[in-house]
């Protein structure tokens, strides 16, 4: 199937490639299903979370091990099992929502709200996590790239 976005153009994808959201994200509840759009080829660094039922919706998300290798969200049990999810190692992939602003200085991340993907059935949830060293806006200038 071809899909058109803001950003990449038309897109052919397949519903293999899609991430499923059985709440959707948080405020956009109506929107369940999504294609990852990387910006670098063979990296998941820069995604661009696109909503296959509204071309107008994406979302910027980062990898935070990337930048941020002390993060470590605990899955809550409840949403362990709403993604049926029996050993969390290595069967569940984070991502962080970023808020772009014109100066890169000024953009954000969320910490506290992660998106956890089961990385064999691609589906997906948008948890909260209870550590009040997370919180909603980050700064992304207060984090240093981790070496590759």
């Amino acid at each position: 199937m071809e899909i058109q976005t803001p950003y990449f153009g038309i897109v052919s994808c397949s519903e293999k490639d899609f991430i499923h959201f059985s709440d959707g994200l948080f405020g956009f509840n109506e929107l369940k299903t999504y294609i990852p759009l990387a910006f670098y080829d063979d990296s998941d660094a820069l995604i661009c979370l696109q909503s296959i039922e509204n071309e107008n919706t994406s979302f910027i998300i980062m990898n935070p091990f990337l930048f941020y290798p002390e993060y470590s969200p605990d899955l809550p049990e409840e949403d362990k099992r709403l993604l049926n999810i029996s050993d969390e190692e290595g069967s569940i992939s984070y991502y962080v929502i970023c808020v772009v602003h014109d100066s890169l200085e000024d953009s954000t991340v969320n910490l506290k709200c992660p998106i956890a993907v089961n990385a064999q059935t691609r589906e997906a949830r948008q948890i909260f996590l209870d550590n009040p060293s997370y919180t909603y806006r980050h700064l992304l200038r207060n984090f240093t790239k981790r070496e590759e």
